[in-house]
């Protein structure tokens, strides 16, 4: 099918355009209206992309499915979908139904609220199936504004101080790979991401202010661009915009932020910096290491500390996103399989987790841990499916959050020793803040007064946790279903990396030399 690409991306903001001009009114059935139609437009786009995912042919290491046209001044409106960029496509196309079915109890501003996610679903699906660097840019920044509005209008007491630290934080890291872009522009001369990814950038050593920056253009791209997607993941030490921003977020910004936006950072490390900037990537690649180890064991013991669920839960997505990017500059086959997979999974697992603070806090609003204790009693369906999120937060086999952990740490193996031995105690911090969680909410005494009328998950939460809890497990037990898909691109990705490392040989030794 044309254009097929354009329809799933679009078809959620002509959506929120239809809320915008035609729905009128506060009342009852206008909130209702609101809400279904928001509902309908994300079904359709997720029925839509099944079918991109049906025709997509995962042997082909190639773009798929491209839209090439021109746009303005010389740019080109280019779309397409590789094997790393489709699943990332369904994963968003996925959870916007649920995020959606998860407002359903919100009364303010109903209408503005569905349209601000209809609109951050264009934007977020089209980071994932940009070819062209400008039009890249425009969707991964545009992207902050209904996030922005989502955090400081719907979300908690201290909303304005989390919105402007979220938008700060993100936009500032981008403005250096503004830069970075104009100067691959320069040398290039051209802003296609196909073409780009095949061109050299030159990486001879060179100094700067005294120091010799080896790998030269090479590595400066690659930190421009790593400030941007290190804030974006978020990484340590630029990560304290995250927690600020979950807990003042409602639970379905929470829900978003979490499983998509995050992803971003993760989809340019391999879009961008692995294919474009080989040297820079291996030049870097330690100093990367020990940061995602430094991630995995400081955010998980700061999890530990938390007196918040959502906060906890948010430092937890610190850590696991440290798996993401010490598999990705491994450049192995595990690591990169392992880094997609995580992140996919994490997509699902951290949904769910937020999801599973929203249903108490929506009985009793508050996300104290010690408010509650003892729910098991009352609250059954919900402890179960809090105990398999739990689980695949901690990485047990047989959920999907073991996978994706076990790959990466198998691969860093192989690269660093060291950083593998450090990184490998996250998955016992994890589960000390996962179990001690669930053990403080879920078991013990009901002894608290205001806890024994508490209901169950009623059908609406049910079914929005259903879909989750088969694609965890689902992914648990059958891999395959994500590794065949990424699997040939993955490995092409690694060839061209190889191959320019290999040219890059004698750079090296004539820096040495002329060194000696």
């Amino acid at each position: 099918m044309q254009n097929l690409i354009s329809i799933i991306i679009f078809l959620p903001l002509i959506a929120a355009l239809i809320l915008a001009l035609f729905l009128r009114g506060e009342d009852a059935a206008a909130q209702r209206n609101a809400k279904w139609l928001a509902l309908i437009a994300t079904l359709a786009t997720l029925f839509i992309s099944l079918f991109l995912l049906a025709g997509f042919d995962p042997d082909d290491t190639g773009f798929q499915f491209v839209e090439d046209r021109d746009w303005l001044m010389g740019l080109k409106y280019k779309m397409g979908v590789d094997g790393i960029s489709i699943l990332f496509v369904m994963l968003t196309t996925f959870l916007m139904p649920l995020t959606i079915a998860a407002c359903w109890n919100v009364t303010t501003r109903v209408k503005e609220y569905m349209i601000a996610f209809l609109v951050l679903e264009t934007l977020m699906l089209g980071v994932f199936t940009a070819l062209d660097l400008v039009l890249f840019y425009l969707f991964f920044e545009a992207g902050l504004i209904p996030m922005f509005l989502i955090i400081g209008i719907w979300g908690g007491k201290d909303r304005i101080y989390a919105a402007f630290k979220f938008f700060l934080y993100t936009f500032l890291g981008s403005l250096l790979m503004l830069v970075a872009m104009i100067a691959m522009y320069v040398d290039a001369g051209t802003t296609d991401i196909p073409t780009l990814m095949t061109h050299s950038f030159a990486s001879e050593t060179f100094p700067v202010l005294g120091i010799q920056v080896i790998g030269g253009m090479q590595t400066l791209l690659f930190l421009a661009f790593f400030a941007s997607f290190a804030v974006k993941m978020p990484m340590w030490p630029v990560h304290t915009w995250l927690p600020d921003a979950h807990v003042q977020a409602p639970t379905a910004g929470s829900v978003i932020l979490a499983a998509v936006l995050l992803k971003m950072g993760g989809y340019g490390f391999l879009r961008f910096s692995l294919p474009m900037f080989p040297v820079g990537s291996e030049v870097m690649s330690t100093f990367v290491f020990w940061l995602s180890a430094i991630a995995i064991v400081y955010a998980s013991l700061v999890a530990m500390a938390q007196d918040d669920m959502k906060k906890l839960i948010a430092y937890s997505s610190v850590a696991h996103m440290g798996y993401v990017t010490m598999g990705i500059f491994t450049v192995n086959q595990q690591g990169l399989d392992g880094a997609i997979f995580q992140m996919l999974s994490h997509g699902f697992v951290s949904a769910a987790l937020f999801l599973v603070v929203g249903v108490v806090y929506d009985r009793m609003h508050t996300r104290e841990i010690a408010a509650y204790g003892g729910l098991m009693v009352r609250m059954p369906v919900y402890a179960l499916i809090f105990m398999l999120f739990t689980m695949a937060n901690v990485g047990l086999p047989g959920t999907s959050g073991f996978i994706g952990e076990f790959l990466t740490l198998m691969a860093i193996f192989q690269v660093n020793t060291w950083v593998a031995v450090v990184a490998t105690s996250g998955v016992i911090f994890s589960a000390c803040y996962g179990l001690w969680l669930y053990r403080r909410v879920m078991l013990g005494q009901l002894i608290k007064e205001s806890l024994k009328t508490i209901k169950d998950m009623d059908g609406r939460e049910k079914a929005i946790f259903a879909p989750l809890v088969a694609m965890t497990l689902l992914l648990g037990v059958y891999p395959a279903l994500v590794t065949d898909i990424i699997g040939p691109s993955v490995e092409a990705l690694i060839g061209q990396y190889e191959v320019a490392l290999n040219d890059y040989v004698p750079a090296i030794e004539l820096a040495s030399a002329g060194d000696n």
